[in-house]
């Protein structure tokens, strides 16, 4: 399959014509519990996993981003059940991450739904990572404070503790696992016909996921692309990239996208 592409067609049977182990990253958000049905198409879930499992390189990542539906005040779950049916056929299960988000309150008996998963599963050890780095609060601190009041038994503590060498804090770290994004129209995309698309994904996030996981030159699949966010940060950190849905208006959405990413890198 040609990369660099946005393809129209069924999911499940578009995968079928991908290689086995030609992809190197794989980021996207299926559709949620009662939105099975997308465009006309029911969502696959199992068989969707499995050609994943075929197309992925040995170390290649899945970044799977998904949410449960509420139906008569209650979470349904889904979203365990796909992360463990993927460990079931073979993926680890890397990392459990959040996605938080903005959220507008609502009228319910519940706390508000701040976040999604992210779960990010691997065919045997992830071959990259290119860790986000994040300033520290107190570079060049001490890493251990002391105290100014002790009993007996601390003082003795204390001069032990106080022969140990103290490192000074670096001025950055790893980024923890909880990833927070505005969302909406002023902070998701500046493509404004993105939001056509009734469920797209900040594209910081999908460059986060982009930069973490791969190197310039892989292969970045979305199998269920919509408006083109994963394929359109691809493109722009000089990822190939494959991108496929059911419907034509959204295909369109995502190849426009990825032109005008591509034409103002040129310019």
């Amino acid at each position: 399959m040609k990369e660099n592409n946005i393809i129209c067609g069924n999911c499940v049977g578009a995968l079928k014509e991908i290689p086995d182990e030609s992809i190197d990253l794989v980021v996207t958000s299926p559709p949620y519990d009662k939105l099975r049905k997308y465009k006309g198409y029911e969502f696959d879930f199992e068989e969707i996993a499995q050609q994943l499992l075929r197309v992925v390189k040995k170390g290649g990542v899945v970044v799977w981003v998904v949410g449960d539906a509420t139906v008569r005040g209650s979470e349904t779950g889904s979203s365990f059940r796909q992360a463990l049916h993927f460990k079931d056929i073979g993926f680890n299960l890397h990392d459990t991450m959040i996605y938080q988000k903005n959220s507008l309150p609502k009228n319910h008996r519940r706390y508000e739904q701040d976040f999604e998963y992210m779960f990010i599963l691997s065919k045997g050890k992830p071959k990259t990572f290119n860790p986000i780095k994040v300033k520290c609060k107190f570079p060049e601190k001490p890493t251990a404070r002391q105290n100014s009041y002790f009993s007996e038994t601390d003082e003795i503590n204390r001069s032990a503790r106080s022969k140990k060498k103290r490192y000074p804090v670096k001025e950055y770290k790893i980024k923890g696992n909880i990833w927070k994004y505005l969302v909406g129209k002023n902070h998701s995309t500046k493509d404004k016909d993105a939001f056509k698309h009734p469920a797209i994904f900040p594209e910081r996030l999908a460059e986060d996921h982009i930069l973490s996981w791969s190197n310039e030159g892989d292969v970045v699949l979305d199998p269920m692309c919509g408006s083109g966010t994963t394929c359109k940060m691809a493109a722009k950190n000089n990822r190939a990239y494959i991108g496929i849905d059911v419907s034509e208006e959204y295909c369109a959405i995502a190849r426009e996208r990825i032109r005008r990413i591509i034409y103002e890198q040129e310019q």
